[in-house]
């Protein structure tokens, strides 16, 4: 019989924990405007390793409902009650960051599924399997140039996530001779975004891109070919799942977004470093939910064991778990980790780079019948 990850949790938060378990604190939202990329997320938990290094692993899994007073509550009952080693979370950028402070303040390694680039004092703390914004967005603006789009309308969403990928389309578009001719915002949980595509529209841009997550990027969308855009629509990575698929249906065909590799794993060379960790993943996953899609973002909580499997042993040799020392090892191996491949691309850690990504970690697709399509 099929372990519900209901089950896999219950059993983490009553079980004894040995003095030399690892315990990991995972924080997703599987309720709130980012639940159709968290619930993967979640799920993907009971697919992660039971064991690294000898030592037995403790999940234990909260949901912060894409609400950052949640995610910062949670963060603290890990390191507080939990006493974890590390703490995986969130699934988007703003819960993500609310859980940042926290980290640094117990010295706890942070993997975060989303973005999120910390600065500052925390970012030592904070790593990230997901592709740096800058890096997706770069894919974008090769295919803008060859097809003609000079200027660019945006609207995205009111917070930390649209402001990002709004800079890195300044900075990238300007030096390609691409001009933003609109920076609209809508918040991730509006019904309606008329009167924000109407002033998107009235700038008359060759193509516009949605800075949007998951199922709240189809509304601006559909809307903008409800008003009769014709030109080209661009998404963001974040938008790539089942439920934007889904809502946006035959209104999205057409539509243009950089993907990591797992979206079409089964379409990539034998040779790429992410085609048989990819199919690991979606053998797994689809052996223990039948009848669902698998989720690039289900995959990102698969990278970060896999990060944790290369880093866990070494710091092993430095400490126990459930000791300061143990958490700092681990945070200094974290970010020594090198070639590691993962269903996102490969990665390659640094005291300067926490995202460690390349070229390897991004394919471009069109949308067509709520299917993928690889741009070769």
């Amino acid at each position: 019989m099929k372990k519900t990850v209901a089950t896999l949790v219950c059993s983490v938060l009553f079980s004894g924990a040995a003095l030399a378990d690892i315990n990991i604190g995972i924080s997703v939202s599987t309720t709130g405007p980012a639940a159709s990329l968290g619930i993967p997320e979640r799920n993907t938990v009971q697919l992660l390793p039971k064991e690294i290094g000898g030592e037995k692993i403790n999940y234990i899994v909260l949901d912060d409902a894409t609400d950052t007073t949640a995610a910062a509550r949670n963060a603290r009952k890990f390191v507080s009650e939990n006493k974890v080693d590390v703490i995986i979370g969130s699934t988007a950028v703003p819960p993500s960051a609310a859980i940042a402070p926290v980290a640094v303040e117990y010295k706890t390694p942070q993997i975060t599924l989303a973005p999120f680039a910390a600065q500052g004092a925390e970012f030592p703390w904070v790593f990230t399997v997901a592709q740096t914004n800058k890096l997706m967005a770069s894919a974008l603006i090769e295919h803008m140039k060859s097809n003609d789009v000079d200027k660019l309308g945006y609207i995205g969403f009111a917070d930390v996530w649209g402001d990002d990928w709004k800079k890195a389309l300044t900075e990238l578009g300007e030096a390609e001779g691409i001009t933003l001719t609109s920076d609209e915002r809508f918040s991730r949980t509006d019904a309606s975004v008329g009167g924000q595509i109407l002033k998107v529209i009235s700038t008359q841009p060759d193509a516009v891109l949605i800075g949007a997550t998951g199922a709240p990027a189809a509304l601006p969308h559909t809307e903008l070919r409800r008003m009769g855009f014709k030109g080209l629509i661009y998404h963001t990575h974040g938008a790539a799942n089942q439920a934007f698929l889904r809502l946006g249906d035959q209104a999205l065909n057409g539509a243009i977004l950089p993907i990591g590799p797992i979206v079409v794993w089964d379409k990539l060379p034998d040779n790429h470093p992410s085609k048989a960790i990819a199919e690991e993943y979606v053998t797994a996953y689809t052996s223990a939910f039948e009848g669902e899609s698998v989720s690039p973002f289900g995959a990102y909580l698969y990278d970060a064991g896999q990060l944790l499997q290369a880093a866990i042993p070494v710091a092993l040799q430095t400490a126990k778990p459930g000791t300061e020392e143990f958490r700092v090892a681990l945070r200094d191996a974290l970010e020594n980790v090198t070639e590691v491949a993962g269903t996102h691309g490969v990665f390659n850690l640094s005291p300067t780079d926490h995202f460690g990504h390349d070229e390897r970690a991004r394919a471009l697709v069109e949308i067509q019948n709520r299917d993928w399509v690889l741009i070769e």
